[in-house]
């Protein structure tokens, strides 16, 4: 057992695990609907900095067992059939031609380079020298993260529940319909990244709505946390938003059948082609029924209370029902 321990921190380490000359990487997680497409984009717009579509293979653990030439066989198969059944490689736009024959550069191999390369390789084709990642699930996955990219900095960008939820719930990836279902899938996902990062210098929370109303001084204050320049270019992403979303394409089954057109994803990512908008924040003391916000507030009303969120005083399900 001592053996495939050892073993196994072998796979992670590199010998670019200590150098303090790689720039930080940005890595933006959050509750899905919470803005991070948005904020993916307005750091994509940086001179310095491309991010990829979702990537999701960052979780990839291999065997304690696989060395050599074997782990890079494995790590080659595992990211371009990531995620399985509907491979996201082809949003990438890198041959896996170019990806194999860089990863066999690497000597000794390590998922840490194999990492840096894929990202290395997408930078490459925007003439760009940084890199980051947006994966809104990757906030279960930050200590993996800190593991074999010890760069990382964790971007957590955090959007009011009830907002989220009413954006989540018309998406084809829901959780579910039930108000309660979505209330405790976004307090799971903010719990999960606040859990591993509190405290944490490689660690930013950020308010979607801060980020909406107060969108320069927020990213700046992004980009001082992964010491990177402020730019005002970062402001126009929608101008090169249209462009960039060409990248998402349909998505595939292995019998070749579409389980995802193009279109639908284009649909679900359509307001990152706008200016922010203001009136998308707190949105849901219009749109969310009075029941809807007492269900929620049983759920997660402790949390956005912590955040620092409106919590309203709601009369009981009982005295609500002998109102009507």
């Amino acid at each position: 057992m001592l053996f495939f321990q050892l073993r196994k921190h072998e796979l992670y380490r590199s010998r670019y695990s200590s150098d303090s000359r790689l720039p930080p990487m940005p890595i933006i997680v959050g509750s899905p609907r919470s803005g991070t497409t948005l904020l993916r984009f307005m750091l994509d717009s940086h001179t310095q900095v491309a991010i990829p579509p979702e990537t999701s293979f960052l979780s990839f653990k291999p065997k304690p067992w696989w060395q050599g030439d074997k782990l890079r066989e494995k790590f080659f198969r595992a990211i371009i059939n990531y995620p399985k059944p509907e491979p996201a490689w082809p949003d990438f736009e890198i041959p896996e031609e170019v990806f194999r024959a860089a990863l066999n550069e690497i000597n000794p191999f390590t998922l840490s380079e194999g990492y840096r390369t894929f990202y290395r390789l997408y930078a490459a084709r925007f003439g760009k020298s940084r890199w980051g990642d947006k994966t809104p699930l990757y906030c279960y996955e930050l200590e993996t993260i800190r593991r074999v990219l010890p760069e990382a900095r964790f971007i957590h960008l955090i959007r009011d529940g009830r907002d989220a939820a009413l954006s989540l719930r018309k998406m084809w990836f829901s959780p579910g319909q039930k108000i309660e279902t979505q209330a405790a899938y976004w307090r799971r996902c903010v719990l999960a990244a606040r859990r591993a990062g509190l405290g944490r210098r490689d660690y930013l929370e950020v308010r979607y709505e801060d980020l909406i109303l107060q969108t320069q001084e927020t990213l700046a204050r992004i980009c001082a946390h992964l010491d990177l320049g402020y730019e005002e270019a970062m402001l126009s992403y929608y101008t090169r938003t249209p462009a960039r979303l060409r990248e998402h394409k349909g998505r595939s089954g292995p019998d070749g059948s579409i389980q995802l057109t193009q279109e639908q994803r284009l649909r679900q990512q359509e307001r990152t082609m706008e200016q922010p908008a203001p009136a998308r924040v707190f949105a849901w003391k219009q749109a969310m029924s009075l029941e809807e916000r007492r269900r929620f507030q049983l759920v997660a009303g402790d949390l956005l209370q912590a955040l620092g969120y409106e919590v309203e005083k709601l009369p009981s399900h009982k005295a609500m029902s002998r109102s009507l």
